[in-house]
């Protein structure tokens, strides 16, 4: 699964790929986790643009007030689960990011690591949305991310945001298919572990 990430300076970032940003700032968030507004890349008739959703969708079916709001949509299912084959076929939509957070557990001990693609270019996760809410696209593992977690985000390549993005293709199918970056990680400090901390501190190696 993917909890927690790190998106700075959304706005000068995709300056090349979106046609206009829709109340976004150039933010820092070191920490960006669940149920926040966060940047993502949605397609219109007339180009991309850059807006903030809530991380977390709850499905318009649901009656139940205390529903979780789900975070992570599993690709190998994804045309399955009723909460989200509708929206894989009409409404991707494309997360920005620096780097994402995973924990390894051993017993009762769980220690955080931070990922990030080698060539250091910025991650675009694969997402669905409904109405202002979005969800993260995961996967099994690579064998490298898989040493800290079995399963990891579906990240594409910024040559591939906008096909993702054009309906006319077959969402899941695309994203088995298209060839994902190498990533690298190492370990970070436990201070990740409150949500309230954010800073660039957070991605200090140790």
């Amino acid at each position: 699964m993917c909890g927690r990430y790190v998106v700075t300076n959304p706005v000068s970032k995709t300056k090349k790929i979106v046609k206009s940003a829709i109340k976004v700032d150039d933010i820092e968030n070191y920490n960006a986790h669940p149920y926040q507004n966060l940047p993502v890349i949605k397609k219109y008739s007339n180009g991309n643009t850059l807006e903030n959703l809530k991380w977390g969708i709850v499905p318009s079916w649901s009656k139940n007030k205390d529903f979780k709001p789900l975070i992570n949509a599993r690709l190998e299912t994804i045309n399955e689960k009723v909460s989200f084959k509708k929206l894989i076929k009409i409404s991707r939509c494309v997360v920005l990011a620096d780097g994402f957070y995973e924990w390894k557990r051993e017993e009762k001990i769980k220690t955080p690591y931070y990922f990030l693609r080698k060539d250091k270019k910025s991650i675009y996760f694969a997402g669905i949305y409904e109405k202002n809410e979005f969800c993260l696209i995961t996967e099994q593992a690579s064998e490298n991310v898989n040493q800290i977690h079995y399963r990891q985000p579906v990240i594409l390549n910024e040559k591939d945001i906008n096909r993702y993005l054009n309906i006319e293709l077959e969402g899941s199918s695309f994203l088995k298919a298209c060839k994902k970056p190498d990533l690298e990680f190492y370990q970070i400090s436990k201070d990740v572990n409150r949500p309230t901390n954010n800073s660039i501190s957070l991605i200090q190696k140790i």
